[in-house]
């Protein structure tokens, strides 16, 4: 479980980081466009997609390590 949180979290953060270098280079990074340009329903809200990706990945490596904690014998 604990792999697989943080690998998730590398994976959306990389892709709110990608989403914000190419939104805020004016599309310079294109090949980093990733999630937040492929999903329609996100037209004119991809910074705050982005941002919520970076957020969202920050708390999957936050409950990495709570698991990592919980497991441990008191």
């Amino acid at each position: 479980m604990k792999t697989f949180l943080g690998f998730l979290g590398f994976v959306l953060f990389t892709q709110g980081i990608g989403g914000l270098a190419y939104e805020l280079t004016d599309g310079r990074f294109h090949l980093w466009a990733g999630l937040t340009h492929k999903a329609g329903f996100l037209h004119g809200y991809e910074i705050y997609a982005s941002i919520g990706l970076i957020v969202l990945s920050v708390a999957l490596f936050a409950a990495r390590e709570s698991v990592n904690r919980s497991r441990s014998p008191s």
